[in-house]
C-alpha cells in the first residue's frame, strides 16, 4: 500500500462533524470520542445542539449554515477533517467540500445518493488532489460498504462480468433525515448494463436469495443506491445491479412507520441487516455477506475508520475517490469485526 503520511497526515486530532445532533450524526460523535479522537459539533441551530448534550460532555459545539461560506470556515477551523452528516447532500455536499478545501482538511460524507456522489466526483476531483487531501462520499452502510465488499471479495480479479449486491434488512425504520431526502432526491436511479451506467429498467428486476439467519428466503427488487457510482469509478465490470429486500422497501415507503428506538444504551434499534455481494467471473462465483446490526449505528464506525486511517496515513490514494480506491478493503473490514461479521466463498 502506497502511504500518503507525508501529504495528509494532520497534527490536529479535532473532528468536524457537521449536522452533529443528528440521528447519525449522534452515533459518530460517540465512536469518535470512543477512539479517542476530538469532535466538534456543528449544527445550524444551537439550541438544537444544547438539547443533544454535548456540552456535558466536553465537547465543543459550533453553529454554521451551510450557506455561508464564512460559517463555515469558522466552524471547520482546527480540524483535520469534516464528516458531514447533513442530508440532503445534494443540497450540502458541495459547499461543505469546497469548505474542506479552502481549509486544506479531508472530507466524507454517509450520502446514499447517486447525484451527490457523482456530483462530488465531478466537481473536486482535481482541486482534492491539487489540495493533497481525501474526498470520500458515501463512508456509510449505504455506499462505502458494499464498495469495501466488492473490492474484498474481487481480490486480485481486475474485472468482473457480474456484481450484484442484495441489501436485507428486517425492518426499516427511518429516520426523519431519510424520509427528507426520499422527498428530494427524484433524480433516476443508476446501474450499470452492459459496462456504462444506464438508468433502471421498470418495472425493475427482481430476486429471490436464502441468506443467513435471521433472514432466510427473501425477495428483493431492484434499487441502487450510492454504491454504484462508487464501485463504478474504479472497477471494470459488465453488469452491476444492487437490490433491497420488499420488506425494507415496504417498511421505508409507509408514511405510517415509525422512527427508529434505541433498544441499548448505545442506542442502537434492534433492527438487523445482510449485505450479500455476488460477483462472477466466467465460470466462478464469489460470494461475500456482510452481518450486522442498525444501519444507522453501523455507519458510525466504518466512516470514524475510514478517519482514523487517513490521519495515520493508511491509504493507497488522494483525492476524490471511492472508499476501496483508498483503502485496503480486506483490512478494513476486518476492523470493523466488533460491528460487522463477514464471511467469503467460492464456487
Amino acid at each position: 500500500m502506497t502511504i500518503y503520511e507525508a501529504d495528509i497526515t494532520k497534527t490536529s486530532q479535532s473532528i468536524a462533524v457537521l449536522g452533529a445532533n443528528g440521528h447519525t450524526g449522534r452515533f459518530v460523535v460517540a465512536e469518535l470520542l470512543r477512539r479517542g479522537l476530538k469532535p466538534i459539533a456543528i449544527g445550524r441551530n444551537a439550541q438544537r445542539l444544547a438539547a443533544a448534550g454535548f456540552a456535558e460532555r466536553g465537547i465543543e459545539c459550533r453553529e454554521a449554515a451551510v450557506e455561508d461560506d464564512g460559517e463555515l470556515d469558522r466552524a471547520l477551523a482546527g480540524a483535520a477533517a469534516v464528516i458531514n452528516c447533513a442530508g440532503p447532500f445534494m443540497d450540502t455536499a458541495d459547499a461543505v467540500v469546497r469548505a474542506a478545501l479552502r481549509a486544506g482538511i479531508h472530507y466524507l460524507d454517509v450520502t446514499a445518493e447517486q447525484p451527490s456522489v457523482q456530483a462530488t466526483f465531478e466537481r473536486h476531483e482535481v482541486a482534492a488532489r491539487e489540495a493533497g487531501i481525501a474526498v470520500i462520499p458515501a463512508m456509510g452502510f449505504y455506499g462505502g460498504l458494499a464498495d469495501l465488499l466488492v473490492a474484498a471479495v474481487m481480490d486480485e480479479w481486475e474485472h468482473a462480468d457480474d456484481i450484484e449486491i442484495r441489501v436485507a434488512l428486517d425492518s426499516w425504520l427511518p429516520t426523519r433525515g431519510t424520509r427528507v431526502t426520499g422527498e428530494r432526491n427524484t433524480a433516476r436511479r443508476l446501474a450499470v448494463s452492459g459496462g456504462q451506467l444506464e438508468p433502471v429498467p421498470q418495472p425493475p428486476a427482481e430476486r429471490v436469495s436464502i441468506l443467513p439467519a435471521p433472514f432466510g428466503r427473501q425477495t428483493f427488487v431492484e434499487l441502487p443506491f450510492s454504491e454504484v457510482p462508487l464501485i463504478a469509478r474504479h472497477v471494470r465490470t459488465k453488469e452491476l445491479h444492487t437490490f433491497l429486500s420488499t420488506t425494507a422497501l415496504r417498511d421505508v415507503r409507509d408514511s405510517s412507520t415509525p422512527p427508529p428506538q434505541a433498544v441499548d444504551e448505545s442506542g442502537r434499534s434492534a433492527q438487523r441487516f445482510a449485505v450479500e455481494v455476488i460477483v462472477t467471473q466466467g465460470d466462478v462465483r464469489r460470494q461475500i455477506v456482510a452481518q450486522g446490526q442498525d444501519i444507522y449505528a453501523v455507519t458510525a464506525p466504518i466512516i470514524c475508520e475510514a478517519v482514523q486511517r487517513i490521519l495515520s496515513g493508511r491509504i493507497r490514494d488522494i483525492g476524490a475517490k471511492a472508499p476501496a480506491a483508498i483503502f485496503d478493503a480486506a483490512s478494513f473490514l476486518q476492523a470493523l469485526g466488533p460491528d460487522l461479521s463477514v464471511e467469503i466463498s467460492e464456487t
